[in-house]
């Protein structure tokens, strides 16, 4: 059979298949397993295939690309147009295979399993931040109930925690202080935990050469670098800086029509871990950064006068995700404007 695209719809434990023949109909409709399905596409012919990106499509794709096919991720939202009607896995199917076939689709690239370890391991550490944040809040809650109110930054709170728990004359009942003590040893241990993540992170910027590059660009440190990294690889998803930019949720949110460009806050799309880190690191670069020194110092200076500091900030941290896909792109290292860039 001439095939024309495949179109697979990923679950926990069954996967469906629809084959798209030249003609446009549907030649084949299968529910496998993910071993029956990996043994069916191995006997396939070299094929288009089509996968939602979605948890497993990494793993997948690699193993159908090994096989010989053509394997391409789609984001959900954008194959979602093609389900018609009713929706069930074989429509969904259906619709990944439509969709996959589209010259002007935006695929996903597939990740390495580098590149997964490293997203996995910030995932990992932002849960543990949020967590802790949970703990402390928890704490004051606690304390406040019986009458112990610290400033508002967690060192405070961390610097008299001994003193509360040895403190026999605390307003304090035996099973209060257990449970503060209990909170009390969580806070700590998460505390190592992410210390020991930011020193892997460290690790990882230092000995990866992207990263090493990344690292040049005043706002982003090893945290930034690292993400980026883990996000895109080299950049070849994109076309542009605009566009990693655009991705990020870092550009003005559209809704033009009859010629009269309409534009709003920013869209904050995409990947929001990603958008939170650099947007922290362009406040950083932003408030810190001497300006007569670094190369978009000018520019600052000169959107400052005409924008809140907010404004600027996100600002800066759009033209940082061009600049670093720029860097990313060309595989060369990042070489400061010689010349006041305009405002």
């Amino acid at each position: 059979m001439q095939i024309r695209s495949v179109g697979i719809d990923l679950g926990k434990t069954t996967f469906h298949l629809v084959v798209l023949g030249d003609n446009g109909k549907v030649l084949l409709k299968r529910k496998f397993t993910q071993k029956q399905l990996i043994t069916f596409t191995a006997n396939l012919q070299s094929s288009l295939i089509g996968l939602e990106a979605c948890s497993g499509a990494h793993f997948l794709g690699r193993a159908l690309q090994e096989q010989g096919h053509d394997v391409k991720l789609i984001p959900a939202q954008f194959v979602k147009p093609f389900v018609k009607s009713n929706k069930n896995d074989f429509l969904d199917a259906e619709a990944i295979a439509e969709a996959v076939d589209r010259q002007n689709m935006r695929f996903v690239p597939i990740k390495t399993d580098d590149q997964l370890d490293l997203q996995a391991l910030h995932r990992v550490r932002d849960r543990l931040i949020a967590r802790r944040t949970s703990v402390i809040n928890q704490l004051r809650a606690f304390l406040l109930e019986r009458g112990m109110t610290f400033a508002k930054t967690p060192a405070k709170l961390k610097v008299a925690m001994p003193e509360i728990l040895e403190n026999a004359d605390a307003n304090l009942t035996p099973r209060m202080r257990n449970l503060v003590s209990l909170l009390w040893n969580e806070w700590k241990d998460i505390e190592q935990q992410i210390v020991a993540m930011n020193a892997e992170v460290e690790q990882i910027a230092s000995a990866d050469p992207a990263c090493q590059r990344l690292r040049q660009i005043p706002g982003i440190g090893p945290l930034v670098a690292t993400a980026i990294v883990a996000a895109i690889g080299n950049g070849a998803a994109f076309h542009k800086g605009r566009e990693f930019a655009s991705w990020l949720g870092l550009v003005p949110r559209q809704h033009s029509t009859g010629g009269k460009a309409r534009l709003f806050g920013i869209s904050k799309r995409g990947n929001r871990y990603l958008r939170k880190i650099l947007v922290h690191g362009a406040r950083s670069a932003v408030l810190r950064v001497k300006r007569e020194r670094s190369p978009f110092g000018t520019w600052l200076d000169a959107l400052e006068l005409r924008a809140p500091i907010n404004v600027v900030i996100t600002a800066a941290a759009n033209k940082l995700a061009r600049i670093a896909w720029a860097v990313l792109s060309s595989g060369q290292e990042y070489r400061p404007a010689t010349r006041a860039m305009p405002a």
